[in-house]
C-alpha cells in the first residue's frame, strides 16, 4: 500500500490480532476493498491522514467495532454511515464536520463518541459536549444518538406529511381531472343535443316550406283550370239508373208479352192451338175470379150500408 493510496504494502503486515493500524500513512483515500478482505480487523485506526471524504462503500465494513478517524480533513460522512451497526467506539476529533448524516441514529451500539475540534452546528455542538474524559465521551454518544433520532423522527414526520400532502394533491388533481372530464362530457352531450335540435328545426322548416310550396302550386293549378271550366255550358245532372226502374221495365215487358199472347190467342187462328186453349182458359178463369171478387165487394158494401 503506497502513501498516495493505495497499493504496495499488504494490510496483513499491519494487522495485529483484530487491530489494523493505518494511521500516519498519508492516505488520501481508504482502501475499502482490501479492508473488506480482512473481517478480523474489527478495530481500525485511520487517524492522522489526509482523508477528505469516505467512499460510499466504506459503509459496507459492517464488521468494524472501533473506528478512529481523528485528525483528518473530513468534511462530511457518507449518508448511509448508519449501516455500521456494530460500531461501539468512534473518534472524529479534529476534522471539518459541520453536521452528521441522519442515518447516524441507527448506530444503536455506539457507546463512545468524540466530536471535539470540529466546526459543528451550534445545536449539535451543545448536544455533543466537550468529551474531555471517558465519561463525557460516553455521554456524548448517548446524547448525540438521541439528538439524531429526534432529527430522524422529525424528518420521518416531515416525509410522511409531505407524502400525505402529495397524496392529497394527487387526489385533488384526480378529482379535478374527473370533474373536468365530467364537464367535458356534459358539454359534448349538450352540444350534441343542440345539434340534434338544430337539425330537427331545419327539417321542420324544410317540411313546412315544402308543404307551403305544394299548397301554392295547388292553388295556381286551380286558378289556371277555372277559366276553362267556366266557358263550358252547364250540363244537366246525370241520374244514375236505379234497380226499381230496371224491375219496372222488366214487368212492363212481361205484361206486354202477355197482352200480345192473349191478343194472338183471341184474334187469330192460333186460338185452337193447345197453348192458346190453355191461355184462353186461364184468362177466363182470372176474369171470373175478378168478377166474383167484385160481386163480393158489392155485397159486403151493401151489408155494411144496411
Amino acid at each position: 500500500m503506497s502513501r498516495g493510496g493505495g497499493k504496495g504494502i499488504s494490510l496483513k503486515d499491519k494487522l495485529d490480532g483484530n487491530e489494523l493500524d493505518l494511521s500516519l500513512c498519508d492516505l488520501n483515500e481508504v482502501p475499502v476493498r482490501e479492508l473488506a478482505a480482512l473481517p478480523k480487523a474489527t478495530v481500525l485506526d485511520l487517524s492522522c491522514n489526509n482523508l477528505i471524504s469516505l467512499p460510499s462503500d466504506f459503509c459496507s465494513l459492517m464488521h468494524l467495532v472501533k473506528l478512529d478517524l481523528s485528525k483528518n480533513r473530513l468534511q462530511q460522512l457518507p449518508l448511509d454511515f448508519g449501516r455500521l451497526v456494530n460500531l461501539q467506539h468512534l473518534d472524529l476529533l479534529n476534522n471539518r464536520l459541520v453536521t452528521l448524516p441522519v442515518s447516524f441514529a441507527q448506530l444503536k451500539n455506539l457507546k463512545w463518541l468524540d466530536l471535539k475540534d470540529n466546526p459543528l452546528d451550534p445545536v449539535l455542538a451543545k448536544v455533543a459536549g466537550d468529551c474531555l474524559d471517558e465519561n463525557q465521551c460516553k455521554q456524548a454518544a448517548v446524547k448525540v444518538l438521541q439528538h439524531m433520532k429526534a432529527i430522524q423522527s422529525e424528518q420521518d414526520r416531515q416525509r410522511q406529511r409531505k407524502l400525505q400532502a402529495e397524496r392529497e394533491m394527487e387526489k385533488r388533481r384526480e378529482a379535478e381531472q374527473r370533474a373536468k372530464e365530467a364537464q367535458e362530457r356534459e358539454l359534448r352531450k349538450r352540444e350534441k343535443a343542440e345539434e340534434k335540435e338544430r337539425r330537427r328545426r331545419e327539417y321542420d322548416a324544410q317540411k313546412a316550406a315544402k308543404q307551403e310550396l305544394e299548397k301554392k302550386t295547388k292553388k295556381e293549378t286551380v286558378h289556371t283550370r277555372k277559366p276553362a271550366s267556366s266557358s263550358r255550358p252547364p250540363q244537366p245532372p246525370r241520374h244514375k239508373p236505379s234497380w226499381s226502374r230496371s224491375v219496372l221495365r222488366v214487368l212492363l215487358f212481361v205484361l206486354f208479352c202477355i197482352l200480345c199472347t192473349l191478343a194472338a190467342c183471341k184474334l187469330t187462328e192460333l186460338q185452337h192451338q193447345p197453348l192458346c186453349v190453355s191461355v184462353n182458359t186461364l184468362y177466363e178463369d182470372v176474369v171470373a175470379a175478378l168478377q166474383n171478387h167484385k160481386t163480393l165487394q158489392n155485397m159486403l158494401q151493401h151489408n155494411s150500408q144496411q
